[in-house]
């Protein structure tokens, strides 16, 4: 969905520039010289508004666009990076690697499937392979999600979409986070370019100075030295028609509140915007289950609704995926077709399969590692003598030194750069398409995991 708006500032910006990194095989001719509307993957907001030049060289420019996230992300393509296949650091031909990385996922009882930063062909392509071998999902972003999803089932929750924030909400509430830090766009995006008026208030946080930049809008900030697990508490009795000298304890806190509690009534539609990643953990689900709390509770007289920012790196394109397919949400095991009578065909457990404790407890034999949009480092607790599979950035390569245990490496394209693709918006309800914005050779994440999936079942065979 087209949520464009002119940009608030009137001064020039530098263009964004960055070279195409090496085909897998020979070289692809390079397209002419062109400009074309272009869908950006390196942030769930997916600015559909980007002007993209495509040099001769396979660089891109995006001259209109003030973005840090997209520079910093542009970054990575900026020299061409490692194109060939490796094996234990030795180059190979994407064949030998394929049937190397086969193997290793063969002899593997426990193996995650870790990183998934992919699109949703990717996450569609990899489930049949984690059910071929038995695998566990998690995502690089998996405590975020893990604790959305928690406070999803166990009280709901009443979403908002970016549409709905845009045409209708004349209160935003920004609880503890302040979005243009990981989003840069996020108030031009989805406020900005609106002729009515509307207030942004920040409670347990200092005001975004993005925020000021969006006309008709007025915003302040209270509270911002609160702790949030208190914020919410009062706020959410208050909400239920508790009265400050009920709830008693901390007066100005509860005063603050009861004024924040009557300017959402009065307010025609009203919006609670959280970032489910910047919230303290480890708790950050009780957090989350208290925003939706409130959210419900206003929607008895006015409207309201929740818009939680995240969904990075594909993750809430790969967790949609491995929920469609298997019922269940991601930190998900996939049981093995050979697996036992006892055995349940799917296990779900987002504290027992997260990547980290799983590494630390040496719960799992073997690592295949998915990070298509930028290099991710293989995780800290990746002990040196569990095999790994990378289907990563070309520049990932170089960050996987030398490893005891065998290491296969497979260079991957990025959705949206070299191949196109889908992902989700960070609402959840758009699915927007992306386009190659250069030529590439490189093989999609999709077209490996496929591959990886034919040579385990014509291995199993008899």
């Amino acid at each position: 969905m087209h949520l464009s708006s002119a940009s608030s500032s009137s001064v020039a910006q530098p263009s964004v520039r960055a070279a195409a990194s090496s085909p897998l095989s020979a070289a692809v001719p390079a397209p002419a010289s062109g400009v074309r509307d272009w869908t950006c993957p390196f942030c769930p907001l997916l600015c559909d508004d980007i002007t993209t030049i495509v040099h001769a060289d396979g660089a891109l420019d995006a001259p209109d666009v003030e973005c840090p996230r997209l520079t910093q992300a542009l970054t990575w393509f900026s020299a061409p990076g490692a194109s060939q296949p490796a094996i234990d650091d030795q180059d190979t031909d994407l064949e030998s690697a394929l049937l190397r990385a086969a193997d290793i996922l063969k002899g593997a009882s426990r193996p995650l499937f870790g990183g998934l930063a992919t699109d949703v062909a990717g996450a569609r392509a990899l489930y049949p392979l984690a059910a071929g071998c038995g695998a566990i999902l998690d995502h690089l972003h998996g405590d975020a999600m893990a604790a959305s999803t928690a406070a999803l089932q166990d009280r709901g929750a009443f979403f908002t979409t970016l549409s709905e924030v845009r045409s209708r909400a004349d209160l935003s509430i920004i609880f503890d986070c302040q979005p243009s830090l990981r989003y840069p766009r996020f108030y031009e995006r989805v406020l900005g370019g609106t002729d009515h008026s509307r207030e942004l208030i920040f409670v347990g946080c200092e005001v975004d100075p993005a925020a000021d930049s969006v006309e008709n809008t007025s915003t302040h900030s209270i509270l911002k030295d609160g702790d949030p697990y208190d914020i919410l508490a009062i706020w959410s009795a208050l909400t239920e028609g508790r009265t400050v000298a009920s709830i008693g304890g901390n007066n100005t806190i509860a005063h603050a509140l009861a004024d924040l509690a009557a300017r959402v009534s009065a307010a025609r539609y009203a919006v609670v915007v959280y970032e489910p990643a910047a919230l303290p953990g480890p708790h950050s689900a009780l957090l989350i289950e208290a925003v939706n709390r409130i959210v419900k509770a206003v929607n008895r007289t006015t409207r309201a609704g929740a818009l939680a920012l995240g969904g990075d790196d594909g993750a809430m394109s790969v967790n949609q995926a491995v929920t469609w397919l298997s019922g269940l949400p991601l930190r998900t095991r996939v049981s093995m077709p050979t697996r036992l009578a006892d055995q349940p065909a799917l296990d779900h457990d987002s504290h027992r399969y997260r990547t980290q404790r799983l590494l630390a407890a040496h719960e799992a034999d073997a690592l295949l590692w998915v990070a298509s949009f930028q290099p991710e480092p293989l995780p800290t607790g990746l002990a040196d003598n569990v095999p790994a599979i990378v289907l990563g950035h070309s520049a990932m390569r170089s960050m996987l030194g030398t490893r005891t245990a065998p290491t296969v490496f497979i260079p991957v394209a990025t959705p949206g750069v070299d191949s196109s693709g889908h992902l989700f918006r960070v609402d959840g309800s758009v699915v927007a398409p992306l386009s190659a914005a250069r030529a590439s050779a490189l093989p999609t994440v999709a077209a490996i995991a496929e591959r990886l999936t034919g040579l385990l079942d014509s291995r199993s065979q008899p």
